[in-house]
């Protein structure tokens, strides 16, 4: 069984000791150093349970989006004009903003979008004329990996609860907790 392989992995990780993960699997901690060291076979239902205790600490310690969201969000509304949107960003050292409210996002604009449609009057536009769709809106208890996964491929995952936007989590967001 592969995972058996991991259990040291998943102890140290966790950073137990083999004595606490005996006690959390009613196990000896003999019989966890004996497991680590490949000189005994548990049975299926010893295995699965310090596998279920470890993979349900492991869950546990995870971060969610709640934890790397930041709470301080700064929309402008499609009708504004992209000179207005530069200047939110310089203002505050952003590179995305989400188009709408807290209660209703309709669309991102982001510097990319900004240099990708440059032109002489582009200043003048509005945000409509260019936003992009809205990004993947995820709940408070989304875990980390999740939210990893969805910023390989969006600037930026919206959190929230009950139809409201309660946080944003962008990779620099993600990068200052890991």
């Amino acid at each position: 069984m592969e995972e058996l392989k991991q259990i040291k992995l998943l102890r140290k990780k966790l950073g137990w000791g083999q004595k606490e993960l005996a006690e959390r699997a009613e196990v000896s901690q003999s019989f966890i150093a004996k497991l680590e060291s490949g000189k005994i076979e548990p049975t299926y239902s010893k295995a699965k349970r310090i596998l279920e205790v470890l993979n349900k600490a492991e869950e546990k310690e995870e971060l969610q989006a709640k934890d790397l969201m930041n709470k301080k969000i700064i929309y402008i509304g499609e009708e504004e004009k992209i000179l207005l949107v530069i200047k939110k960003m310089k203002k505050y050292g952003i590179s995305q903003i989400p188009i709408g409210n807290k209660n209703q996002v309709v669309g991102l604009i982001s510097e990319s979008v900004i240099l990708n449609n440059w032109s002489e009057n582009l200043a003048r536009k509005e945000v409509k004329e260019i936003m992009k769709e809205v990004p993947p809106i995820v709940s408070l208890e989304t875990p980390k990996k999740v939210v990893m996964d969805l910023l390989r491929v969006f600037p930026l995952v919206l959190v929230g609860k009950k139809g409201e936007i309660k946080g944003l989590i962008s990779k620099s967001d993600l990068l200052e907790n890991i």
